[in-house]
């Protein structure tokens, strides 16, 4: 099974991945909450805007290598899809947790990850952090490595091998600036753009369930 997933499958998994965590009641995703999921602008870098041709190109890629496909058994007239990453790895909450964050936002430091993985899995130190990124590391083959720490920075990143090797030019400066902020403060901004995405995931939700109301006195 080939693992090189193209950007798009990486923002698809990672969407699929989030959401069944995080909002469990509206998951498995019908195709235009996963086109909205991939293209949110909190909690994703870089911030994309995926048509639905991009989508449905990705979950047919995801399809064939067994990581993602339509849902069984769901109740609705509309297909929804899911992720299959604990079929194929038999992750713990820990691991499944830090490899979305890599997936959505990019190579990260452990205290970036420890902040933004809060609504996914708390992590109670550092330490916590580091054993899953080792877990994932260990894995045959890899499926995280540690970057080279860039100049001027305080803190090694890490980075998912699911899309390949990683190129240093994918480590842009505004990444390596970010790295000398406090792990601390990477906790606190973590949980408030949690708290941000899941007000604006639930105003979209109550949106489209009330369109989905009103067309029945069409």
């Amino acid at each position: 099974m080939s693992m090189q997933l193209t950007p798009g499958e990486v923002r698809v998994l990672g969407s699929l991945i989030e959401k069944d965590i995080t909002t469990p009641d509206y998951y498995p995703l019908s195709l235009n909450a996963l086109i909205n999921a991939c293209n949110q602008k909190n909690n994703r870098d870089p911030v994309t805007t995926l048509d639905e041709a991009t989508v449905r190109e990705a979950l047919h890629g995801l399809q064939e290598k067994r990581l993602a496909g339509p849902a069984g058994g769901a109740d609705s007239r509309v297909t929804k899809y899911e992720h299959r990453l604990q079929e194929v790895f038999n992750f713990d909450r820990r691991e499944t947790a830090v490899l979305c964050v890599l997936l959505l936002r990019g190579p990260q430091t452990p205290g970036e990850l420890r902040g933004r993985t809060e609504r996914m899995h708390h992590f109670d130190t550092l330490d916590e952090v580091h054993s899953a990124l080792q877990r994932l590391m260990d894995r045959d083959p890899p499926l995280v490595v540690l970057l080279p720490r860039q100049p001027g920075t305080k803190e090694s990143r890490y980075a998912h091998l699911l899309a390949g090797e990683v190129e240093a030019a994918q480590i842009t400066p505004a990444d390596s600036e970010q790295t000398s902020a406090p792990s601390g403060e990477y906790s606190r901004i973590g949980r408030l753009e949690g708290e941000v995405a899941e007000l604006r995931r639930e105003v979209e939700e109550l949106q489209r369930q009330f369109a989905e109301f009103r067309k029945q006195f069409e």
